[in-house]
């Protein structure tokens, strides 16, 4: 009649009684039609949201007596199901048939609007709500919406600072015992998920998946806004918080917010004065890594970075592509009063200090201020006397590069000498 296929012949004849039982009791209500009393009571209780059954050890309430028993499994821990591929034991049969799929790779539910499959229907009924939009569950202390319950429970553990889980090593906290063996490999070195293309080991499993998408070039999750592809969903979520604006994670000091969780972690550092990264060759500190490998190439002279145009040299991969801005006329960053536009965000900031009379930087000898940093940097050769900046022709010094090619101009196309020559030496020398 329909096909469906069983394991077991009595599981056969009890499916068959669908199609040959008469079903001659209609609900009023809804129009559904059973051949049993019992089974058109059971759909009263849904529909009604009635639950008549209680469970005498937790108080939790059921719809029907069946699945009051199937609850009552959880705490008699009786667990008749066995999976006879991998030994697996269920409190009942339908979690045993949904465990199945697992080794007969059988997805059943498809979503209509993807086309993604899923083993459980629940699972789909889920994932249906990103399509939709639906949050159902909601936090009643702060009115946060989600999609899962899952969600939700995990987010009320904020409002409480419930972290149940100590880790005994270092005394960090977690809201799950999963977290916390995770967690506990750190301290071990234990990386059991090793790539079978490059060797590289992993903590748990699903960092092992994501280190998986470099191999294969796997971007699965794509921005609707600008189509940009990801091959993280958690990196998806984050490049999101540039169209919307978000930035959930706010300093405690100066309530500063930022949109990603590294880059708080980096800006509190400012107000702990922490610099734990040591320059080995000057003593110098950085609060990043990052700044005091950017910081080494000072020392090693190292500008590994070329301009393909001009091949003008870099030691930081993010000035040469300010640097490039030049040759292409980009200039993405736009002033909000004037309109003015800039080719990085540093330049716009400087900028901005014209609108707003801002001159952080002071000099310590005559406290005279300025809005740019290197201004200040060549005021300071006032008081110093330091001018290193020659002529190459008469020798004469100067304090700016600027003083230098104004005296190029002048002086030696007095004595046909060209000025290109000697400005592109300064420029050798100078980088």
């Amino acid at each position: 009649m329909c096909e469906k296929e069983f394991g077991t012949k009595s599981e056969l004849n009890i499916h068959q009684s669908i199609h040959t039982i008469e079903k001659t009791y209609r609900y009023v209500v809804c129009g559904r039609e059973s051949g049993s009393t019992s089974h058109l009571n059971r759909h009263k209780n849904i529909d009604t949201d009635e639950k008549p059954y209680s469970c005498v050890a937790c108080d939790k309430a059921f719809g029907s007596n069946s699945d009051l028993n199937k609850h009552n499994n959880i705490h008699t821990e009786e667990k008749p199901y066995i999976c006879v591929v991998c030994g697996k034991e269920f409190g009942t049969n339908i979690n045993l048939k949904t465990h199945m799929r697992i080794h007969n790779g059988e997805k059943s539910y498809s979503c209509v609007v993807c086309e993604k499959k899923f083993r459980r229907k629940s699972d789909l009924k889920i994932h249906q709500r990103i399509h939709t939009g639906e949050k159902p569950y909601r936090c009643e202390e702060c009115g946060k919406e989600f999609g899962r319950s899952s969600h939700l429970n995990r987010h009320k553990k904020t409002h409480t600072c419930q972290k149940v889980h100590n880790c005994k090593t270092c005394g960090k906290e977690f809201e799950k015992i999963s977290y916390l063996k995770l967690h506990l490999k750190l301290h071990t070195g234990e990386e059991p998920y090793s790539c079978v293309v490059c060797g590289k080991d992993f903590v748990s499993n699903n960092d092992l998946k994501k280190h998986n998408s470099i191999h294969t070039g796997e971007k699965p999750h794509s921005c609707l806004v600008c189509k940009k592809e990801f091959a993280k969903k958690s990196d998806l979520k984050v490049h999101q918080r540039i169209h919307t604006g978000e930035k959930p994670y706010s300093c405690d000091v100066c309530s500063k917010k930022f949109g990603r969780s590294s880059h708080l972690k980096r800006h509190q550092k400012i107000h702990s004065g922490e610099k734990q990264y040591n320059c080995i060759v000057c003593d110098k500190k950085f609060r990043t890594m990052d700044h005091l490998k950017r910081h080494q190439r000072i020392h090693s002279d190292e500008k590994q970075h070329n301009c393909i145009v001009c091949d003008k040299k870099f030691r930081n991969m993010n000035h040469l592509k300010i640097h490039q801005r030049l040759h292409i006329g980009e200039n993405p960053y736009s002033c909000v009063l004037c309109g003015k536009e800039f080719a990085s965000t540093i330049d716009l900031k400087t900028h901005n200090r014209v609108h707003t009379g801002e001159k952080p930087h002071s000099c310590l000898v005559c406290e005279k201020e300025f809005v740019r940093k290197s201004d200040l940097k060549v005021h300071y050769r006032i008081h110093t006397g330091e001018k290193p900046y020659s002529c190459e022709v008469c020798g004469k010094e100067f304090g700016r590069s600027s003083h230098l090619k104004r005296h190029q101009r002048i002086t030696l196309v007095k004595n046909n000498i060209p000025v290109f020559s000697a400005t592109k030496s300064l420029e050798l020398r100078a980088t």
